[in-house]
């Protein structure tokens, strides 16, 4: 003991005058190499820097903390960052951002942040016409230090409880909490590792099912924590240690369901039925299983299965007998099909909105109607179908073209709400009434006040090296010359399926006021046309991820936008292994880039606690073919000394439970290693924050004003260069 702790106080005092010397000299502390090599089915693969996954190490913690301190004191000397800034605080606090809309007979609640707070907070009022009243406050818990947020909410049937979760510095650690509508009392019931949540409330308004992780004990492997989660009935004002279990892990032995899958509820009062679900997480697929409420009973709950992860059903709901799913099985851009909850058969099921161009992104059950989401060519479609047998899908027209980021249906009430949005309008919450058949305006959330009447947006394609044309969204200010001289940022993602929609970002304008030019690659991987194009950028196809995405960037230089001297990339959390792959692969391509909280060691994520759940979208290293695909994604392996790579602005939270933050610190310690342009590899740490869910407006307002004011440094803007 005493020769480790005499070797650990040696190798600090050395690593601090390193750190010394390092911002004497300009420059990052390097980080010490000691290599460990694995072998993956014949090829050996070298790691330099596995000594960084022991987040606990203190020579890890003091070289984190030397490389934040060092990216400050360089953003620091950055000039115009303190009125980029100020700008981006005015934006940000110019209006009011209401969303999470949910009702609950004539209540509405929802997350709302007005001009000055600097976290969303729950509000209720009722009716539209209704005064709002504030339910909950994050901003007033100072507890240990750190901020808290919201992570989830659900009203009760009758509105009179609301289950919510938060949890501290962007954890998504959630603990389960009810408050009282009428008082804004909160009760008794507390429940820990609810960081699942999806509380379902019951017609009796006094339970709920909800998710709960296990508990761990001393031995558990960091893979362990989010395996084996259940489903349990809570009943108000009881120990939530004694409720019993529904749905999960050796629970019911007609259940069908893996260490690895997680299991939730639903309770529509549309249906006697409650509705079981099994998940694969990160996988869109579900199984579904049914039993009558009044039969749920734990380990006895006759539950009758109704699709498997083989049928392609993604999506659902129900209304008595009659089950509406989602499936993209034989129809890459989805359908809707019904069946029934009793005796379900998916193979004679009635098409209710069969495939065509647009994708089929969402339904809901009215009162009234069913009602469906689609995406046609990146701009939103509404379809009204009545119950009716026979009836036919009947088109809603929307106020302008935009993309639908929310709908809200109620098996109680007719009519659907709807948040509508666009690149350059700011997002509105529409009523539909089937009686009027007009949409209108709820006053739920007021226009932003920030001025985009001079922005404009074009949607082009640009050719993949294999032919595909890969759908690019340009934003910038109305007017300006396609000469190559505007700062560029080119954005991406392409994982799991998701859609990268126009959405309205008012603190966005302080780039694009500046002349600079936004572009979203709609690469694959995602889910702009649908199943077929998430398919072609996973696994073994990943590659056309970040093929796509150069592509999109070479466009935006031929297009004379902008050139290599002022393009740059980013990516966010998977898009890590965009933005990775795109600086490996093309670094000529770039002058910087941004990795936030990214992805960057494919091989081992699986090894990480949200690694197992992510394992459908990217592969796994114990076999072939996975390591195959996560080697060839792996941007941190394809990293090449004596290259000259572009600037690059690594980001991570310190309590991110998505991507571990040793991802972001190895990345950044190769590439300050493996570079020989001479241009700077930053790491920027928050020691409050996670995945950046849960972040504070004023964590974000910094982070992008420190983002910003790096680009326009090393895209050359005037006004953003350093002194010497």
């Amino acid at each position: 003991m005493k020769k480790i702790l005499t070797f650990t106080v040696i190798s600090l005092a050395v690593f601090l005058t390193g750190l010394v010397q390092a911002l004497a000299q300009n420059s990052p502390p390097a980080a010490p190499v000691r290599e460990v090599t694995d072998a993956y089915f014949g090829t050996k693969v070298v790691d330099p820097y596995r000594w960084m996954e022991n987040t606990k190490d203190p020579e890890f913690i003091s070289w984190m903390k030397a490389q934040n301190d060092y990216t400050q004191a360089m953003l620091d000397r950055i000039p115009g960052r303190k009125e980029l800034l100020a700008r981006i605080k005015e934006l940000d606090n110019a209006g009011t951002s209401v969303s999470a809309v949910q009702r609950a007979g004539d209540l509405y609640f929802y997350y709302k942040v007005k001009p000055g707070d600097d976290n969303r907070k729950l509000y209720v009022r009722d009716g539209l016409e209704g005064a709002e009243r504030l339910l909950f406050d994050p901003e007033k818990i100072t507890a240990g230090g750190k901020h808290y947020s919201i992570d989830y909410f659900t009203p009760s049937l009758d509105g009179k409880y609301v289950a919510y979760g938060i949890s501290p510095g962007g954890s998504e650690e959630s603990v389960m909490y009810v408050i009282e509508t009428a008082t804004g009392k909160q009760l008794s019931d507390q429940i820990d590792r609810a960081q699942f949540g999806g509380p379902t409330w019951l017609p009796d308004g006094r339970s709920f099912y909800y998710n709960r992780l296990q508990k761990l004990g001393p031995d558990a492997k960091p893979t362990d924590k989010y395996l084996k989660s259940r489903i349990y009935r809570h009943m108000l004002g009881t120990n939530p240690d004694e409720d019993q279990a529904v749905l999960g892990v050796g629970v019911s032995p007609l259940v069908t369901i893996a260490d690895t899958e997680g299991p939730f509820i639903t309770y529509s009062p549309a249906s006697k039925y409650v509705l079981g679900i099994v998940t694969q997480f990160v996988r869109n697929e579900i199984m579904l299983y049914a039993a009558p409420l009044d039969a749920i009973n734990g380990a006895k709950t006759p539950w009758q299965k109704i699709t498997d992860f083989s049928d392609d059903v993604t999506g659902f709901d129900v209304r008595g007998d009659d089950l509406y799913l989602l499936t993209h099985h034989g129809a890459s851009r989805y359908k809707v099909i019904r069946t029934s909850v009793s005796k379900p058969d998916l193979a004679h099921a009635d098409v209710i909105v069969p495939p065509s161009d647009a994708v089929v992104t969402n339904l809901g059950v009215a009162k009234d109607a069913l009602y469906v989401q689609l995406l046609d060519g990146g701009i939103g479609r509404l379809l009204r179908v009545p119950f009716e047998r026979g009836s036919k899908p009947q088109s809603i027209a929307l106020p302008f073209d935009g993309t639908i980021s929310a709908l809200v249906t109620d098996p109680r009430l007719s009519g659907v709400l709807l948040q509508l949005t666009s690149w350059t309008k700011s997002p509105l919450w529409f009523a539909y009434d089937p009686k009027t058949g007009k949409l209108t305006d709820t006053k739920l959330r007021p226009p932003s006040p920030v001025d985009f009447s001079q922005i404009e947006s074009v949607e082009v394609k640009a050719k993949a090296p294999d032919g595909t044309m890969i759908p690019l969204s340009i934003i910038y200010k109305r007017g300006i010359k396609r000469d190559g001289s505007h700062p560029t940022l080119l954005t991406g993602y392409g994982s799991y399926g998701i859609t990268l929609n126009p959405s309205f970002s008012p603190t966005f304008l302080a780039w694009l006021e500046r002349g600079g030019v936004y572009a979203v690659a709609h690469v694959r991987g995602g889910g702009e046309y649908g199943e077929d194009w998430h398919e072609a950028g996973r696994k073994l196809t990943k590659l056309n991820t970040i093929t796509d995405f150069i592509a999109c960037a070479q466009y935006l230089i031929d297009e004379k936008y902008t050139t290599p001297a002022h393009l740059s990339g980013s990516g966010t959390s998977a898009g890590g292994i965009l933005i990775g792959g795109a600086i490996t692969q093309r670094p000529d391509l770039f002058a910087a880039a941004l990795d936030r909280v990214g992805v960057s060691d494919n091989l081992r994520i699986e090894l990480t606690p949200n690694g197992p759940p992510n394992v459908p979208e990217f592969g796994s290293v114990t076999t072939a073919e996975g390591f195959k695909g996560l080697y060839a994604m792996s941007a941190y392996h394809h990293v090449k000394s004596g290259t000259v790579y572009p600037a690059v602005m690594l980001t991570t939270g310190i309590n991110d439970p998505r991507v571990d933050s040793w991802q972001a610190a190895k990345m950044a310690a190769r590439l300050q290693a493996a570079t020989s342009s001479g241009k700077p590899i930053l790491l920027r740490v928050d020691y409050d924050a996670g995945h950046g869910i849960g972040s504070t407006k004023s964590q974000s307002d910094v982070q992008l004003a420190d983002e910003m004011s790096f680009l326009f440094w090393r895209l050359g803007v005037p006004e953003f260069q350093p002194r010497p």
